[in-house]
């Protein structure tokens, strides 16, 4: 499907997409349980039926963000939803937070489910584990749907650290936690404000259904081992893809109109051969927060129907 076809099969979907109100909640219809794998544990959401597709979320929220994604998804595919290594509901082991380690924790939760291909949809740090994941098992994973962030190593990746907006990238030392300690919910809005074109877009409720995920014991350690592990991710993914090649399945790269935008697709041209490109009008980072029914139509465009 061209950029234009699917814009268009998009702004038809967008008409009867749900009203993605910022629901933190999954249905009674999910299972939730713990499932371990390459020596943690992560919580794992699952329901609907069909052809499988996973979830991957990354800083600021947890799997909870997914929600009115994996209702849509659910009704003709089977959705697999986790908390990543270190966060949300999921255990927080000492290490293990390089991408390359968290690729492979995918890979045991699928296991434990017996799927063998499935399709990927990633946000965040959500698309640097799913990156290390699909360039690990390429022959595992049939679409690839990566938002918003950059993926360490891979195309324009010293450019954009150049930008001061990514100051916390680089953001740990000593004191970063006992900084930030009682602080959460102030640390988070600076990332829900700067990062969105309209901050309005996310609610109180989020905003404090997350902060008090954040301000759990450990969970801003393992949330600041997650950045402090992107030199090492970078130097991995270059390996990787130089003794792997590109990826050839398909690759949609979704960028908001305020951030990333058109970067998306340059950065996974730089590693893979089928990319389509589609930036969302009106969004900055938080792309299911902000505009979640446009968001919510052009993966289901892509995706397809399960059936």
């Amino acid at each position: 499907m061209h950029v234009r076809s699917l814009a268009v099969v998009v702004l038809t979907l967008c008409l009867a997409a749900p009203a993605g109100a910022q629901e933190q909640t999954f249905p009674p219809s999910f299972r939730t349980q713990n499932i371990a794998t390459n020596g943690t544990t992560l919580w794992v959401r699952t329901g609907g039926k069909g052809p499988a597709v996973v979830l991957l979320h990354g800083f600021g929220d947890t799997g909870d963000m997914w929600v009115p994604l994996a209702i849509e998804l659910a009704k003709d595919h089977t959705v697999i939803v986790p908390d990543l290594r270190g966060m949300g509901d999921s255990a927080k082991p000492a290490g293990g937070y390089d991408k390359k380690t968290q690729g492979k924790d995918v890979a045991g939760v699928l296991d434990a489910f017996k799927v063998d291909r499935v399709d990927v949809v990633a946000h965040d740090i959500g698309n640097m584990v799913a990156f290390a994941f699909v360039i690990q098992y390429p022959a595992r994973v049939k679409k690839l749907v990566i938002m918003d962030a950059p993926v360490p190593g891979i195309g324009p990746w010293e450019e954009i650290l150049k930008s001061p907006l990514l100051w916390h990238f680089n953001f740990r030392g000593p004191d970063v936690e006992r900084l930030v300690a009682g602080r959460e919910r102030i640390y988070l809005d600076r990332f829900y404000n700067e990062f969105s074109a309209d901050p309005s877009k996310w609610s109180e409720a989020a905003r404090n259904h997350y902060a008090a995920i954040y301000a759990r014991p450990g969970a801003m350690h393992a949330a600041f081992a997650q950045f402090a592990a992107f030199s090492q991710d970078a130097k991995d993914n270059q390996e990787l893809l130089a003794a792997r090649g590109k990826l050839t399945m398909p690759i949609l790269a979704i960028g908001g109109d305020h951030s990333f935008g058109p970067t998306m697709a340059v950065v996974m041209r730089a590693a893979g051969t089928e990319v389509k490109e589609l930036v969302i009008a009106n969004a900055g980072h938080w792309l299911m927060e902000e505009q979640p029914q446009a968001t919510v139509a052009a993966i289901k465009a892509f995706l397809g129907s399960g059936k």
